[in-house]
């Protein structure tokens, strides 16, 4: 009923944001000789922020076609090297430039958006890195023959992804960075491929925002998960896919629902930045109007998760602790953290991260005890909350570099 009762709202809706748009079109158009009188402008300017707040979006293209690197400009090519039911690999490297530059594996979040929404991120890392991303699908999407996906097939993906990328390159270990909720199967990937001594195993890992330890100043995310058993959020939050697409019948954790979650969280910010367009709208103010629609247009981008990745997250990560506690298991294996003791560890937080708060990432560093201090590094971005570390001036500027000489020093 709850995937029904959100169709059936998003129909209405759509209809409702197409009649704003044409609209708001028509009182702007110039051949309106009505377009500059009175309050007809603020009419349509509201109007335009009205139908781009109610509009749906579908999964956005990354759209990264060249970029800046040591002083000249160079076509990005984007492929899809790996095809997986529930998530692919893509690679993006500059043409024209040495294939010998360190690969990066970028983890992204499995959390509703789809990994477009760390473009940022892929951007500032190929001006040093080849770059691999994981590009997960929306659950919806998937036919139930393609079996489950839990947080153990997930390490798996990892795992063969690294495996892959370092066959392309003999010898030439991969690097890997993980943003937010990633940095758990990522930092048990890691684990796993020290504890059998692959080839894979990653020369660097970096975690940021991670919820490595949710007892390290507990946020309204970590609150939320800690005070509601487990079968709560399997009767209250998962739904069935509907009929009409080509998941239809499997459990999944809507995307729509992660969404209305975030967004209810920072509700008054967010109604601040509509207002803030409209203004930039009625000022003339063009580009400053795009950059918010830009912003929400990737934000709104949602996609649906299974159900048993969400439940064993929430479960594990958030309930548990199973991996500060040392109780965490990948198909039965114990994840021995002790046994990384060749891939140097950076973690990164955000001075006012309200997801994952201060010291939940750092507490990778102190579950390492087998690795020497001089391969652990942290730093906090100052001022920078949950997105700023990886997307923004300050990740461009401040973030980044420090992952760019961390990766160097430890390659």
């Amino acid at each position: 009923m709850l995937y029904h009762a959100y169709e059936i709202q998003r129909s209405m809706m759509n209809s409702v944001s197409s009649w704003a748009a044409i609209s708001a079109s028509v009182l702007s158009n110039t051949a309106n000789p009505f377009a500059k009188m009175g309050a007809i402008p603020l009419a349509a300017n509201a109007l335009d922020v009205f139908a781009h707040a109610t509009a749906s979006y579908g999964k956005p293209a990354f759209g990264i076609t060249e970029i800046e690197a040591d002083g000249k400009l160079y076509p990005v090519i984007e492929a899809t090297v790996v095809n997986r039911p529930f998530g692919d690999l893509k690679r993006f490297r500059l043409d024209g430039v040495d294939d010998n530059r360190p690969k990066m594996l970028i983890v992204a979040p499995m959390s509703g958006h789809y990994a477009t929404l760390l473009r940022g991120t892929v951007e500032r890392m190929l001006q040093k890195f080849e770059v691999y991303i994981t590009d997960w699908a929306d659950a919806a999407t998937v036919p139930m023959h393609e079996g489950d996906f839990d947080l153990d097939t997930y390490i798996d993906y990892l795992m063969d992804f690294l495996g892959y990328i370092e066959e392309l390159s003999p010898g030439q270990r991969p690097h890997m960075l993980a943003v937010c909720q990633p940095s758990v199967p990522a930092f048990a990937a890691t684990a796993l491929l020290n504890q059998h001594k692959s080839p894979a195993t990653p020369a660097t890992l970096t975690m940021m925002g991670g919820p490595i330890d949710t007892r390290e100043s507990p946020t309204s995310v970590n609150d939320h998960a800690m005070k509601r058993p487990i079968e709560w959020f399997r009767q209250s939050v998962i739904a069935t896919v509907p009929k009409n697409y080509r998941g239809a019948g499997r459990k999944v954790y809507p995307g729509f629902m992660q969404l209305s979650a975030f967004m209810s969280m920072n509700l008054q910010s967010h109604m601040m930045s509509h207002y803030e367009m409209f203004k930039h709208l009625t000022a003339g103010d063009d580009a400053s109007a795009q950059a918010t629609k830009d912003f929400y247009d990737e934000y709104r981008s949602v996609c649906d998760m299974t159900a048993e990745f969400y439940l064993q997250t929430v479960e594990e990560v958030f309930q548990k602790h199973s991996i500060p506690n040392g109780t965490f298991e990948h198909k039965g294996e114990v994840v021995d953290l002790t046994q990384i003791t060749d891939t140097a560890l950076l973690a990164i937080e955000g001075e006012r991260d309200d997801i994952s708060g201060l010291g939940q990432t750092r507490a990778a560093l102190k579950l390492t005890p087998g690795l020497p201090d001089e391969k652990k590094k942290y730093y906090m971005a100052e001022g920078a909350g949950h997105y700023g570390i990886f997307n923004g001036t300050r990740w461009r500027t401040k973030v980044a570099p420090v992952v760019e000489e961390f990766v160097a020093a430890h390659k």
